[in-house]
């Protein structure tokens, strides 16, 4: 893409992961979400699990927390968020998986990436949006 002169686009990467998930099955115990936002198709997520697989969904999960959340992630999600939206939807699953599994960490960071750029935010652990 470079020689293009411009970005190389999500699939591309998305791709690669792909690869090297593949030739490193028998090494790998990690599932690779890839994430971005090109001038070909905007915002796009591919989930890749173990093995190998390349899979384009509206919407990824992973981690030790994640089994806790597919159901409320399937509830909440819906196409065409608003940026705000999707940032909610994003604490409120993360702030469910922290709260059920003692791996998920204690804080919320997120990134928005799109045409404009990235965005970061931070959520400290007493400002999630949901706990026991």
């Amino acid at each position: 893409a470079p020689e293009l002169g411009r970005l190389p686009a999500v699939k591309t990467a998305a791709s690669l992961f792909q690869r090297y998930c593949y030739e490193y099955k028998d090494r790998l115990m990690a599932g690779i979400i890839c994430a971005g936002y090109d001038e070909i198709e905007g915002g796009s997520v591919y989930s890749i699990p173990l093995g190998g697989a390349c899979i384009k969904q509206p919407f990824a999960i992973g981690g030790s927390g994640s089994t806790y959340i597919y159901g409320l992630c399937d509830s909440m999600w819906r196409p065409d968020m608003t940026r705000e939206e999707t940032r909610n939807f994003v604490k409120t699953a993360l702030s469910h998986a922290m709260a059920r599994d003692g791996s998920s960490g204690g804080v919320i960071r997120t990134v928005v990436i799109d045409k404009n750029g990235v965005d970061r935010d931070f959520t400290p652990g007493d400002k999630v949006p949901f706990s026991f």
